[in-house]
């Protein structure tokens, strides 16, 4: 056991090893799980709180603000996109190939999951790797959309040192003369693959959501402080069904009373001591 883990949380390791032993696990990750890859969340100690997060109506109505979310996207994403995956991320990838977990269900958008090894992925608030074309449909890799980016405005630079958010995105000093990247197929508005605040999660990826928790007979929540809906409504599904519910997040969470065990710790230790006894 890692001199990290006290007894207290070692005590409630076990105990959850012993409650989910032979169960098929569903997880649902939160923002928690890529701190240790040095991308920030969204709460909790040594979170940045945004004071002005984009919304979907914003981003559609306000061309001034969609150019600043562009310039600080654009600065952001190329620091975000060489964050690597960390043993947390790792561990779960290990335990859905020993057959242990059934897939990861995250509310991030960062892609640590696949690069770690999990192939049954369900991404409900999107991914930075795509962006749409909100006109004709035309999905685009990000890297196409970085390269038009700089080649529309071949002054901007990635700084040395960047303060970069959640989604990956940074605040800029200043957007002034940048020329937004469009649709290469019809000249449309493009926006990330990504679920912006007051937006719903598609109906398509949440029944995959959903579909995923029904194969399964646990759940895991690591490191989500479960505040947003859609977290909520997935573990209100187990709940409802009695299967054995384990929250893992360093503070506490709105739910923790529906939770058969609480595991205040680090995914990076937590996970891994887990996967130790399970698998």
């Amino acid at each position: 056991m890692s001199a990290t883990i006290s007894a207290e949380l070692a005590d409630g390791i076990e105990r959850s090893a012993d409650l989910l032993r032979g169960r098929r696990i569903a997880v649902l990750t939160g923002a928690g799980i890529s701190t240790d890859s040095g991308i920030p969340a969204y709460r909790g100690e040594g979170a940045r709180t945004r004071a002005d997060p984009m919304t979907g109506g914003r981003y559609l109505s306000d061309e001034a603000a969609r150019r600043r979310y562009w310039v600080g996207g654009h600065l952001g994403w190329r620091s975000f996109a060489s964050t690597q995956p960390n043993e947390g991320h790792r561990s779960l990838a290990r335990m859905e190939r020993d057959g242990v977990v059934t897939g990861v269900i995250t509310q991030n958008v960062d892609g640590l999951h696949l690069r770690a090894g999990s192939t049954r992925v369900v991404e409900v608030h999107g991914t930075m790797r795509r962006v749409l074309c909100l006109h004709c449909g035309q999905v685009f890799d990000r890297r196409d959309i970085a390269q038009q980016i700089e080649q529309l405005n071949p002054w901007i630079t990635i700084p040395e040192r960047i303060v970069m958010n959640p989604d990956g995105d940074v605040a800029p000093e200043s957007s002034d003369g940048f020329v937004i990247p469009t649709c290469t197929v019809c000249g449309g508005m493009l926006k990330p693959d990504v679920v912006f605040f007051g937006e719903f999660v598609p109906v398509d990826r949440f029944r995959a959501a959903e579909s995923l928790l029904r194969a399964s007979d646990a759940l895991i929540v690591a490191g989500s402080s479960l505040v947003v809906n859609s977290g909520i409504r997935l573990v209100e599904r187990a709940r409802r069904r009695g299967i054995p519910l384990i929250i893992l997040n360093r503070e506490p969470t709105r739910v923790d009373r529906w939770a058969h065990i609480v595991l205040a710790g680090g995914t990076s230790e937590v996970l891994p001591a887990l996967e130790e006894r399970l698998s």
